[in-house]
C-alpha cells in the first residue's frame, strides 16, 4: 500500500523507506575538510539544513513521496574535543542549556557526542581548560538524566561512520515501531 502512514507498511516497504535516508546537518556547521569527511563516511547522502537543535539528524522519504523529517525527535550535538565541552558547560552555558531545553520541551532525544575523548582524560582533567574535571563530570551525568541525553566519546575519524549509524539504528526503531 503506498502511503505516508507508517503503520501501514511491512518490513519491505519499511526497508524501501529506510533506503532513502539523507543525513541532515546543520547550517552552523562550518564546512571544513573534518566536515567532508564526516558526511562521507557516514555512508549517506547529506543535506545542509537548519535544525532548530542539534548538529546532525535525518530524514527519509515516504512510500507516497512525503518526507519523515526526524530533525525533531532525534539529533547529534558534536564537539570536538573534551575543551570545547568545557567552553560549553562554562563561558556558553546558557547558550547551550537553552539549546537542550528546547530539545527536550520538544521531546527530541539528544546524542553528544565528543570526539578525541573518553571518561579517562575527563576524570584526570587531561584537557585543554581550566573547567574542573568533577564539575564536568557533574554536569555531563546531570544532564543525562535532566535531558534524556545519550553521551558518545570517540575518535574524529570514527564520528563521521557513528554518526551514521546512530542515525539509521534511530530512524529504523522509529519506523519499526510504528510499522
Amino acid at each position: 500500500m503506498r502511503n505516508s502512514r507508517l503503520t501501514d507498511m511491512d518490513i519491505f516497504e519499511q526497508k524501501e523507506v529506510l533506503d532513502s535516508l539523507v543525513l541532515l546537518y546543520d547550517t552552523r556547521e562550518q564546512p571544513t575538510k573534518n566536515l567532508e569527511k564526516r558526511l562521507i563516511l557516514s555512508g549517506f547522502p547529506y543535506e545542509r539544513r537548519k535544525l532548530s537543535v542539534g548538529d546532525y539528524s535525518c530524514e527519509c522519504t515516504l512510500l507516497d513521496g512525503n518526507k519523515l523529517d526526524f530533525s525533531d525527535k532525534f539529533v547529534i550535538e558534536r564537539k570536538y574535543d573534551i575543551s570545547e565541552l568545557c567552553m560549553c558547560f562554562g563561558q556558553q552555558r546558557k547558550r547551550f542549556e537553552k539549546e537542550f531545553e528546547r530539545a527536550k520541551k520538544n521531546g527530541t532525544r539528544i546524542y553528544l557526542l565528543v570526539e578525541n575523548a573518553n571518561w579517562e582524560n575527563i576524570f584526570n582533567g587531561k584537557y585543554n581548560s581550566k573547567f574542573n574535571s568533577s564539575a564536568l563530570v557533574a554536569s555531563l551525568l546531570a544532564w543525562q538524566t535532566r535531558y534524556d541525553m545519550k553521551i558518545l566519546f570517540c575518535k574524529s575519524e570514527t564520528a563521521g561512520k557513528l554518526i551514521g549509524q546512530v542515525l539509521f539504528r534511530e530512524a529504523k526503531e522509529y519506523i519499526s515501531r510504528m510499522g
